[in-house]
C-alpha cells in the first residue's frame, strides 16, 4: 500500500509540474524528464531519514538537491527557467514530504 500512495503522490506532483509545462508547449523530452523527476523523488524523500525533528524540512531540502545537476544543464541555454524549476523543487519536494509525514510514509 505504501508503494502505490508513494506512486500516486509522485504522479500527482508530476502532472501538477508539467501542466505548465504543457501549455508552455516546451519540448517533450523535458516534460517527461520532469515527470519523472517527480515520479522518483518521493520514494527518495519517504527514504530518507534526515531531520527527524524538522520533518517539514525534508522534502524541500531533498527535492532541491536531486535537481541541481539538472537546473545547472539547463542554465547553460535558458537564464529563466533554473529560478522556475528552483522554485518548484522547493515547493512541491515540501509539499510531497508534508503529505508524507500526514500519510505516514515517512
Amino acid at each position: 500500500m505504501n508503494f502505490l500512495l508513494t506512486l500516486l503522490i509522485g504522479i500527482v506532483a508530476g502532472v501538477i509540474d508539467i501542466l505548465p509545462m504543457i501549455k508552455m508547449k516546451v519540448d517533450k523530452y523535458s516534460t517527461l524528464s520532469a515527470f519523472v523527476y517527480y515520479l522518483i523523488v518521493p520514494f527518495v524523500i519517504f527514504g530518507i531519514n534526515w531531520f527527524e525533528n524538522l520533518w517539514w524540512l525534508r522534502g524541500g531540502i531533498v527535492s532541491i538537491l536531486m535537481a541541481i545537476p539538472v537546473i545547472i544543464l539547463v542554465a547553460k541555454e535558458d537564464k529563466k527557467s533554473p529560478v522556475a524549476m528552483t522554485i518548484m523543487s522547493v515547493v512541491l519536494g515540501s509539499i510531497i514530504g508534508v503529505v508524507g509525514h500526514f500519510l505516514s510514509l515517512m
